[in-house]
């Protein structure tokens, strides 16, 4: 799996990738009240959100199993002199050795094959304290197959059961280059 993805980033098939900090995490950290604090990004990509929490002085750890992404992301905090922790691996196995107050989810899911999404949901809860958040922000392609996949709400709330996780109301959508866009939600674990 990790030789796929990294092919992916060498053949620019990332449709997910923004290029950018996504304009709804102000929005979504804004709703939580949170303002520092352990947080997770999962599938970070090239860490366009790492950096930008890391500046914010969040605890910040991030994964990704395609090692270009990652030295991407490590050249971008050395620039800035901003620390994270930045490992690479699976997320679909890695364990925490503490929960975080918070996980940006930032379109992780669907770049992930849907037959994956119910072990990531768990790996997800893991993760989170009790009370702690979900920033979620996910794709809409309204397309079959991917990545990216499309992330429907709806039929999301049937994967994020409400004995789990208490959704938000939908804070926003975003315009995604790709011309998809993005639905963001804040879940706070039960």
């Amino acid at each position: 799996m990790k030789q796929a993805w990294e092919n992916r980033y060498h053949q620019g098939q990332t449709g997910w990738d923004r290029g950018d900090v996504s304009p709804a995490l102000n929005l979504m950290l804004h709703h939580t009240g949170l303002s520092q604090g352990k947080l997770l990004v999962p599938g970070c990509g090239r860490g366009y959100e790492v950096i930008e929490l890391a500046r914010r002085g969040f605890d910040v750890t991030a994964l990704d199993i395609a090692p270009s992404a990652i030295e991407h992301l490590r050249n971008g905090l050395a620039r800035d002199r901003l620390r994270a922790t930045v490992l690479e691996v699976d997320m679909l196995h890695w364990r925490a050795q503490q929960p975080f107050d918070a996980v940006y989810e930032q379109t992780s899911l669907c770049a992930l094959d849907p037959v994956y999404w119910e072990q990531y949901e768990n790996q997800l809860y893991s993760w989170i304290k009790p009370g702690g958040f979900l920033l979620a922000l996910w794709m809409q392609t309204f397309s079959r197959g991917g990545p990216p996949y499309h992330c429907d709400p709806d039929s999301l709330k049937q994967l994020f059961l409400p004995v789990r996780w208490h959704w938000s109301e939908q804070l926003k959508t975003v315009e995604h280059p790709s011309g998809r866009h993005e639905t963001a939600y804040v879940l706070t674990r039960i």
